[in-house]
C-alpha cells in the first residue's frame, strides 16, 4: 500500500535551478532533449533543449563512461556531470558530461526541419505540415510562450477585478453573430451549430455574477483565404456589469493591455528577447469616433473611403499609421461603429440611432477586439429584432432572461491568435496559432 502526498520531488534539475547559488562545481544531474551536437574532435558540446530554454553540456573523451555515438539529435536523455561556469554558453553555465542515461532514441535518420538553427527558414506550409516537430525550434516555440503570458494576464487581471471565470457550451441551436458564417452539423438529429461566440452565454450570466470571463475557441464558416482569418480561433472574452457607459470596457481593455505588457516584461524577457520584440504602451490608448476617423484619414493620406459602414484592412492600417503619427500610439479605440454592421444586441446610441456604442481595437494596423455596450431593456431588445426581421427560434431562453430583468451590461472579444501577430511583428496569424484551422486545414 502507497499513499501519494503530492508533487514528486525529482533529482533533476532545471535550469533556473541550476543557476542557483551554491551549485558551482558540484555533480548535477539533468534530462533533456539533445537540440544539437557540435563534435570538434576531443571535445563536443552536447545542447540540451529544455523548457526553459537551452542548456550546453560538454563532452571530453576519456572523461565520460560512454561514446558521443551513443546520442543522436533529437534523442531524450539524462546526464550526470560537473556544473561550471562559461560565460560563452547559453544561460552562463554548462555541465562537464560524466554518465549518460538514453530515455528514447529517434527512428527517422534526420530531422524534416533543421530546428536547431537560430531562424527557421522554411515555408509556413513546412512549418505546419510538421508543427510538434518545428516547434521545437526555440525562436519559433518563443511565440507560444508570449502567446501563454497574454492568456495570463488576461486571467490575472480579470480575476483581480472580481471576474469569475465561465465555460460555455461550443455546440447551440443558434448563432449568436447571425449571418452565413456558421458551421451547421446534426445533433442527434437535430439542427445545431458550432459557436461563432460566447455572446449569449455571458450577456446571460451577468446577472447571475456580475462579471464574467472565458477563454476558448470559436468558429466562423468564413471563406476567407487571407494572412488575417482562421476558421477557428481563441478569443479572449469578458462582459461586465452595471457600467455606466461601453468607455467602461474600453478601460477595462486598457487596464489589461498595461497589465499584460507588464507581465511580459516581468516574466517574459528571455522570449523577448529571443523575439526582438519592443512591448507598445498601453498605457494611454486614444478613443475616436467612426465617421472622424474616416474624415481624418482620408484628408491626410488622400484615401478614397470606399465602404461608409465598415473598415477595410488597408483602412485600419491607415487608422493605426495615424495614431502612431498624431498620437504616439500602437492602439486605438475606433468607437460608435454604424448599426448595420453590428449584431442586434448592441446598444443604439441615443443621440443617432445610426451609429452603436460600440468599438473595435486596433493595433499595429489590425482589429483584434470588438466590443460594446447591449442592449439590457427585453422591449428594446425585440424591436430590434423584429425591426431586422429576424426570428426567434433557438433564443427563447436568451430572451427569456431579459423577460426578468438585466443590468446595463457589456463587453468584448480579443482574437488571441491575432494580438499575438501583432505583438510578436508576424505578417500571417497561422504563425502564431498552434494548429491553424482554415479551408484547405484540417491536420495536423
Amino acid at each position: 500500500m502507497e499513499f501519494l502526498t503530492g508533487v514528486k520531488e525529482k533529482d533533476t534539475l532545471e535550469i533556473s535551478e541550476l543557476l542557483a547559488k551554491g551549485k558551482e562545481g558540484q555533480q548535477v544531474k539533468v534530462n533533456g532533449a539533445v537540440h544539437v551536437i557540435r563534435d570538434m574532435g576531443t571535445v563536443a558540446f552536447v545542447i540540451l533543449r529544455k523548457r526553459e530554454g537551452l542548456l550546453q553540456c560538454v563532452y571530453e573523451k576519456g572523461a565520460a563512461d560512454f561514446n558521443l555515438a551513443d546520442i543522436r539529435e533529437a534523442s531524450a536523455i539524462e546526464v550526470e556531470g560537473i556544473l561550471m561556469e562559461n560565460e560563452r554558453a547559453p544561460e552562463g553555465i554548462e555541465i562537464l558530461m560524466r554518465k549518460l542515461t538514453v530515455l528514447s532514441m529517434p527512428v527517422g535518420e534526420m530531422l524534416p526541419l533543421p530546428v536547431s538553427k537560430w531562424k527557421l527558414n522554411t515555408s509556413l506550409e513546412a512549418k505546419l505540415n510538421y508543427r510538434s516537430i518545428s516547434l521545437r525550434n526555440i525562436r519559433e516555440r518563443a511565440k507560444f510562450r508570449i502567446q501563454e503570458g497574454l492568456i495570463r494576464a488576461f486571467r490575472d487581471f480579470l480575476y483581480s477585478q472580481g471576474f469569475t471565470e465561465i465555460h460555455t457550451p461550443k455546440i447551440g441551436a443558434k448563432g449568436a453573430e447571425g449571418g452565413a458564417n456558421i458551421f451547421k452539423l446534426e445533433y442527434f438529429h437535430r439542427p445545431a451549430v458550432l459557436a461563432q461566440s460566447p455572446q449569449f452565454y455571458k450577456q446571460m450570466m451577468t446577472g447571475v455574477f456580475d462579471r464574467v470571463f472565458e477563454t476558448a475557441p470559436v468558429f466562423r464558416a468564413e471563406k476567407h483565404n487571407t494572412k488575417r482569418h482562421l476558421n477557428e480561433y481563441t478569443s479572449l472574452d469578458f462582459e461586465m456589469a452595471y457600467i455606466e457607459g461601453f468607455e467602461d470596457v474600453m478601460a477595462m481593455e486598457t487596464g489589461y493591455l498595461k497589465y499584460a505588457m507588464e507581465l511580459l516584461k516581468k516574466e517574459y524577457g528571455k522570449e523577448l528577447k529571443l523575439l526582438d520584440i519592443t512591448l507598445p504602451d498601453a498605457g494611454r490608448i486614444p478613443a475616436v469616433r467612426f465617421s472622424e476617423i474616416k474624415e481624418k484619414v482620408s484628408e491626410k493620406y488622400g484615401h478614397q473611403m470606399r465602404n461608409p459602414f465598415d473598415l477595410e484592412p488597408e483602412e485600419e492600417q491607415l487608422i493605426s499609421r495615424y495614431a502612431k503619427e498624431e498620437w504616439d500610439s500602437d492602439f486605438v479605440f475606433v468607437t460608435h461603429y454604424p448599426s448595420k454592421k453590428r449584431p442586434f444586441y448592441a446598444m443604439d446610441d441615443p443621440a443617432d440611432k445610426r451609429y452603436t456604442l460600440s468599438f473595435d481595437l486596433l493595433f499595429r494596423g489590425m482589429e483584434i477586439t470588438t466590443g460594446g455596450q447591449r442592449i439590457h431593456d427585453y422591449q428594446m431588445l425585440m424591436e430590434k429584432i423584429a425591426d431586422r426581421g429576424m426570428e426567434t427560434e433557438g433564443m427563447e431562453q436568451y430572451l427569456d432572461t431579459f423577460k426578468y430583468g438585466m443590468p446595463p451590461h457589456g463587453g468584448l472579444g480579443i482574437g488571441l491568435e491575432r494580438l499575438t501577430m501583432k505583438l510578436t511583428g508576424e505578417d500571417n496569424v497561422r504563425e502564431t496559432t498552434l494548429f491553424p484551422r482554415d479551408l484547405s486545414r484540417l491536420e495536423p
